[in-house]
């Protein structure tokens, strides 16, 4: 969130309020529309009668590997933009949510009677995605210079979609709203520091 308002917004909006109107409300509608066509899997309350563990993980793989996609490409977009700080930050930005992310479907396949040899490749395959899809987005916006605006304001659209949709609500089940609550700012705070030293 802090990435996408700090950092993403305000140098696409170098390039106009047009792109970044644009921009932002296409990440937020191709993320809703990639999740009504594509089934969501919540892990969580996933259908116990599946039969095959091997079915179940690669549900699983799949529905986190499209999750990464976008993320893989505002790192791509943001690498490619005129600011040779933004890149670093915004990887950063993903990266610090990655690291639990990854551990914690790692952990998951593992409880589903994977190998932890197994489970360990999968969780990097998930998170590997995310290099494709940024260096997808660096070469795409490198090719055509004048849709970095728009490119730096889908990839904020979209990770406010993720958030917003996923990532809050997901934190805060099971009583942990507080808890929740406090890290998010934290993580805000954290962010804005990066986001000055950085840029």
């Amino acid at each position: 969130m802090s990435a996408s308002t700090f950092s993403l917004i305000p140098q696409a909006k170098e390039g106009g309020i047009l792109p970044v109107f644009i921009g932002v409300f296409l990440g937020t509608n191709i993320l809703l529309l990639m999740e009504r066509v594509i089934p969501h899997i919540d892990i969580e309350n996933f259908n116990q009668n599946l039969k095959g563990i091997d079915h179940k993980a690669w549900l699983i793989v799949v529905a986190i590997t499209l999750h990464n996609i976008p993320e893989g490409l505002s790192v791509g977009v943001s690498y490619a933009s005129e600011h040779s700080q933004l890149g670093p930050l915004i990887a950063i930005a993903i990266g610090l949510q990655n690291a639990p992310e990854g551990l914690l479907v790692g952990l998951f396949l593992v409880q589903q009677k994977i190998s932890k040899g197994s489970s360990f490749l999968i969780a990097l395959f998930t998170g590997m995605i995310e290099v494709v899809a940024a260096i997808a987005g660096y070469f795409a916006i490198s090719i055509v210079d004048f849709i970095v605006p728009y490119g730096l304001a889908f990839a904020a659209g979209a990770m406010i979609y993720i958030v917003y949709k996923e990532l809050i609500p997901e934190s805060h089940g099971h009583g942990y709203e507080v808890s929740a609550t406090i890290a998010f700012v934290n993580g805000l705070l954290v962010m804005f520091f990066l986001n000055e030293w950085f840029m």
